[in-house]
This record gives C-alpha cells, structure tokens and sequence, in this order.
C-alpha cells in the first residue's frame, strides 16, 4: 500500500476544517506524531502489515523512528522505560495472535507501576473475528484486567478519536496502560478524516479530581502541625505527578523525615539528611523504625503495598494517617486515613504550601528536634553495610562503584537480590530509578534501559541485572546493536535465581531446588561479542574501578560480567508476617528496643510487646 498524502497534514488554525481521504493506518500514524510520538517499538507480522507499510512512509519522512525489537516483550518493556524515564506516553506495535500475547507481560508491568503507555496491536479482519482464524485472539479480552482502557477499532473514521482518547487516558489521572487493537481491514479502509489534536476529547463520567479538598487540606496541616514523631511515606504517585520539589519543601518547612517506596526512589534528594531511603521488607532499619514509632504517617501517592508495610495490622500502629493520591480506590484500600485526599500530588501539596504560608506558621519551631535525633541514633546503629570478602568481590561493592563513577546515570533494574542492592545503594535523582516494583518482572532491564536510552541519547543509562534476569530478554542486544543504542549493562553474577535461593536458605531449611543455574551459564563476554556488542568480564577487586571507567567510556553498548560472593544475602529483611521493626540481618549486639518492642532472651530479635512467643525461635517471652 502506498500512501498516497506526502506528509503529515498541517492545517492552519484560521482555515476551516475539510475532511481528507485517508486510510486507518495513515490516520494513526498521523494521530501519533500529533501527540508527539517520535520514537515506537514493536515486531510487524501479517495482521499488522498495512500500518507497518504506512510506517514506512513515516520512517521516510523523518517523522517517526521505529525500532525492530526482538522480541514482543522487549517492545513492551522499552515502551514502558521511555515513559519512566521522561514522564511521556511510551508506544509499542504488536501483530495478532503471539505477537499481541508476547506483549502481556510488559502491559501488566505498566498496570502495576502505573506507567503511560499505548499499546497497537494487529487483528484479523473485522469479517474473521470470531472464526478462530490463523493468528486470531482476544487480546482485548485477555488484557482487560490489566489495562485502564480498552478499544477495538471496528471503522477506520473512530481511529483519530480513539487515539486522542487513548493518549488522554493513559496520562491523567492515575496513569496507565491503554490498549488499540486493529483488524487488518480497518487498517486499509479509507475514510474522510478530520485530525484532532491532543486533549480534544468528550469522556463522560472521565474527570479525575486533581484539586484537594480545602477542609481536608486544612485538617491535614492542623495534624502535621500538631504532630511530634511525623513521617512522610512517598510513593510512585510522587514521581508520577513531578512533586519532588514540593515533597522538599514541605520536608523542610515542617522538618519530617522522608522514606520512599521502591516505586518512589528519587521523588526526594537520597542525600538530604532527612532522607531515611526505602522502607520495606529490604528497607533501610532506621527507615522501619521510624515508620514503626512515628505518631502521622503523611502518604503521599503511596498505596500501602504488602512489600512495605509488612503484618499490616501493625504497620504504623501508632499513628494517625493522612493519605494523598489521585486514585480514590487506593485512598482507605489497605489501611483507612484519618484524612483522606483525594487529588494529584504535586498540586495538593502545592495547595498544603499555600494554606501553611497563609496560616502564618513559623518554620524551624524545634518540634521534631528529639525525633530527628533519635533517627540519627538509628542509623548511626544500623547502617547499610558493604562486605569486603578476602576471596572475592560483594554485590553492594559493585553497585556503590558504579554508584561513585555513575552518579547521575538513568539506572534500569531487573529484579532480585541485585535490585534491592541498587535501591539500597544507589542514590536516584527524580525519574533516574527505572525498575518492575509491582509485578517484579525479570527481563526488564535491558529492554527498559534500551528505551530509556532512545528517550536520552545524551544520558547515561545502565542496567543493573543478574544473571538469571539477564536471559530473559538478552535477544535485545540485537536491537542494541542495530540501532547503536548505548546502554551500558553490568551483570551481578553470583550463579543463582539469588533471591530465590536466599528463601529457600532462610525459610526451607536450605533446600535448593532448581535455584542454581551455574551448569550452561553462556559466557556472557562472548555471547555480547557474538550480538557484536562489547562484552567485558571482572573476576577480582583490582579490575573493578577501571573496568568501571573502561565501560562508561565506550562509544556503544557494553555487557559487563561482573562475578561476585555466591552466597551473600540481601539485608535487612522482613519475613512473612513479620512487622517492620523485625527485621533479620541487623546487630544482635544492638537490639531495638521500640516503644512497643520487647527482645527475645534467645535468640535476641526484636517482638511486639503483645506477642505470647518469639517470632523468630517460638520461645516464650
């Protein structure tokens, strides 16, 4: 099919709007680039074919850059870091049948995460739907748990519509992923087309609430005000939303500390000295602590996940809770707010700085004084800690070196023991953490890096991975190569699914089944070599700093093979029905003793006050 418009159609604001004749692919590309999309990932295939051949014309032109991934998932993933990395909707292409289901894993990734995206997937023709015909699924079926809207283009004349509504969708409110699905014949059908441009759509009953309720707003202040022990628990809505620089301001007018969700690493500077890191089942202790003894917890776009709060009954017991988000089904979900907003952060927040200027409240009044300082205690007692082993490298070494020589890089993560490491060690500037927090989905690092870096081409981009996540989607240094794309990534290679086995050390009496993948471990050196991507190893402590420096210096992708400690666990960590305050790998020479904590005798962990038998031996207290 040849197009038969020259270029994307401009039309000047003061001449009256005439329909042109073009078909349903040319208007969807033509729809795209109206939304500033300049960069898709995707893999053609038969049903997808007439917009692939309208991509070509694009491509021609200079209006679009498409790049062939390797892999479906890989299209999903790189979509979903281009719009984690810029706060813009990310785009990928899949065909019918395989080509639509290959994406799942990457739109349930973006669901969980709350990530913009559009996915455009191919369908057989509107006369085979229903017929099992070759390549025919329900994709509009299969992914509607996992989506925030759904469309199947049934004429080529809704197409502009639905693109302008998809793009809508998936940016406001609490964002999402958004899927078009196309029948082969749609693609080609012609109709009378009219361009729409971007947010000019009429959704009835779609209007998330962005402002916050003033009495809620003014209740909030009065419990902050009053409060001695605060703390600020920030989400991924914070990133989300762009509120970093009103989190601080709030921070440091009221002087609470901040502890971040893994989704929210970077949405506070992790060098101010109220920050507290992450929280959670690998979050820092004094973190825990503080969330365990503070008297207002303040959430802000945080959904209170079971990877932060631990037993939940006990998560912040002693607190009064204040809970912002843009989502009213998350605010009172998990745990009920004592004040409840419902709003987009950034401007609640800027409405909360108003309302206190307005008050007239005077700021460094030395009401959280004892509690910044017993903080301080808390993390002079149980810092983040790096082994130095004799005979070989640790995993926190590798990630504090790359932190040292890289520290303003865009950082993917895959997930495992690594991917705590990272968030433990690493200190993240807004939007520069780019990791799977809900679904904890392997295989992401190296395709969201790829997409990162298409978004920034002038940034440093490295992923950190492990060796069982890297083989996942290794099949994109094909893309990398391709395109030139210069994503750095480092392999924390210890021969294990690490965190896997690290349970199955703590919780199954070290029964390792089917953890160790060492036995067919490829030569990851070479297998980089052989995608003709640069691939390097570092086997000892001497090699570490310089092969560091060697990597970030190459004009082009790096694979780097990095083998560490086999056996080193991730610490601190909360087991399975555990509160925050229990945590396992801390001093046992420096118990905790919270205001609701009693110690073990035995085995000298820490427990609720109320608990009849140690958590950790079952000896009576």
């Amino acid at each position: 099919m040849v197009s038969s418009l020259p270029k994307t159609i401009s039309i000047p604001q003061t001449a009256p709007i005439m329909p042109l004749r073009a078909s349903g692919a040319y208007i969807l590309l033509d729809s795209l680039v109206r939304h500033g999309v300049k960069h898709i990932f995707g893999y053609p295939g038969g049903a997808i074919l007439p917009i692939y051949d309208e991509v070509y014309h694009f491509e021609e032109r200079g209006e679009i850059t498409h790049y062939l991934v390797r892999h479906e998932q890989g299209a999903a993933h790189a979509a979903d870091g281009y719009a984690r990395a810029t706060g813009k909707v990310g785009v990928c292409f899949g065909t019918s049948g395989p080509g639509a289901t290959n994406l799942v894993t990457g739109i349930a990734t973006a669901q969980m995460d709350s990530i913009p995206m559009v996915i455009i997937t191919g369908q057989v023709p509107r006369s085979l739907i229903g017929t099992d015909a070759f390549q025919e699924i329900d994709i509009y079926g299969i992914t509607l748990p996992i989506v925030k809207q759904s469309y199947v283009v049934r004429n080529a004349c809704d197409m502009a519509r639905i693109v302008t509504e998809a793009f809508h969708i998936a940016s406001t409110g609490r964002p999402g992923p958004v899927l078009i699905d196309i029948p082969k014949d749609v693609g080609i059908e012609e109709c009378d087309y009219i361009p729409l441009e971007p947010g000019d759509v009429h959704l009835a009953g779609y209007r998330p609430t962005v402002k916050g309720n003033i009495r809620q707003i003014h209740a909030a202040i009065e419990l902050i005000d009053e409060a001695k022990h605060p703390l600020l628990y920030v989400g991924g809505g914070a990133i989300a939303s762009n509120a970093h620089t009103q989190i601080q301001e709030l921070a440091e007018f009221f002087q609470i500390p901040v502890t971040t969700t893994l989704m929210g690493l970077g949405a506070f500077d992790e060098h101010h000295p109220l920050s507290l890191g992450m929280l959670g089942m690998h979050g820092t202790a004094y973190a825990n602590f503080a969330v365990t003894e503070c008297d207002l917890l303040i959430a802000i776009g945080a959904r209170f996940d079971d990877r932060v709060t631990g037993k939940l009954d006990e998560f912040a017991s002693r607190a009064k809770v204040i809970h912002i988000d843009i989502d009213p089904a998350e605010v009172g979900k998990n745990r009920n707010p004592n004040v409840p907003i419902v709003g987009d952060v950034r401007q609640v927040l800027e409405q909360m700085l108003q309302k206190t200027r307005e008050l007239g409240f005077p700021s460094e009044r030395g009401r959280t004084k004892e509690w910044l300082q017993r903080i301080k205690k808390w993390e002079l007692d149980y810092p983040l800690v790096i082994p130095h082993p004799e005979d070989s490298l640790s995993p926190q070494e590798v990630i504090a070196a790359l932190a040292a020589q890289a520290p303003h890089a865009y950082y993917t993560t895959d997930v495992g023991q690594h991917q705590m490491w990272a968030a433990q060690f690493l200190k993240n500037g807004p939007r520069r953490w780019i990791s799977s927090a809900g679904l904890g989905t392997m295989g992401f690092g190296l395709p969201a890096a790829m997409g990162a870096k298409t978004a920034l081409p002038d940034e440093q981009v490295i992923c950190i991975s492990g060796d069982a996540s890297f083989q996942m989607n290794l099949q994109e240094l094909a893309t990398l190569a391709q395109y030139e794309i210069g994503v750095k990534v480092v392999i924390i290679n210890n021969t294990w699914l690490g965190m896997v086995r690290q349970w199955q050390e703590t919780f199954y009496q070290e029964r390792y089944s089917a953890t160790n993948i060492q036995k067919g471990m490829p030569n990851f050196e070479l297998l980089a070599e052989a995608f003709g991507v640069k691939g390097m190893v570092v086997k000892d402590r001497s090699q570490l700093d310089q092969a560091i420096g060697e990597m970030l210096k190459h004009d082009g992708p790096v694979v780097m093979d990095i083998h560490v400690t086999k056996d080193e666990n991730c610490y601190p960590m909360i087991a399975p029905g555990s509160t925050n305050a229990q945590m396992l790998g801390l001093p046992k020479d420096k118990p905790y003793q919270g205001l609701d904590m009693v110690t073990c005798n035995n085995c000298g962990s820490t427990n609720n006050i109320s608990n009849k038998f140690c958590s950790e031996c079952g000896i009576k207290l």
